[in-house]
């Protein structure tokens, strides 16, 4: 009877081993023997409103992200992977009012229009817009240091949408 049990236990820790492909932690469904490399394209500002360095920003926390969660080499031209578009809103409006007729709460909304390409397989290419929102205290002024966390918060939660929907197919 031990022998049978043995022998059982053998065969369920195998089948637990086998699986159906690779897993990533980060949820990228990647095929990292065809794609090796990504490309951020620098996000240029096309808003109304122009904050300087966002573009940068945008690109910067994008290629960051993307390096910290996959496998994958960044460079300048020619990648498996290309991510380019633009930011095409920045701007901020009150949301909710008090009885003095000023702002109690204001939102800063910033869009991005993304285009994705992957060259080994062209039908996961997509172009689509990304945005996200902040919203603060109406007494509050965003501008320094406020408003660069403002803007970290909302390019935090850009980028991991855009990361979802060109590598996690969720």
């Amino acid at each position: 009877m031990s022998k049978i049990v043995s022998i059982l236990f053998f065969i369920s820790l195998a089948f637990s081993f086998q699986s159906c492909g690779p897993y990533s932690f980060t949820g990228a469904d990647i095929n990292y023997s065809t794609t090796k490399t990504v490309q951020v394209k620098y996000f240029q500002n096309n808003a109304p409103i122009v904050e300087p360095g966002i573009g940068r920003d945008l690109t910067q926390k994008l290629q960051d992200l993307l390096l910290n969660q996959t496998s994958l080499d960044l460079v300048n031209s020619g990648g498996d992977l290309v991510y380019e578009g633009e930011i095409t809103q920045f701007y901020i409006s009150p949301i909710t009012a008090t009885s003095n007729s000023t702002a109690a709460q204001n939102r800063l909304t910033i869009s991005v229009a993304v285009r994705f390409f992957n060259t080994k397989d062209p039908l996961k290419d997509f172009e689509q817009p990304f945005s996200f929102y902040y919203d603060y205290d109406g007494q509050t002024q965003l501008t320094g240091s406020k408003l660069d966390a403002a803007v970290d918060i909302v390019f935090e939660r850009i980028t991991q949408d855009i990361f979802n929907k060109s590598l996690a197919n969720w």
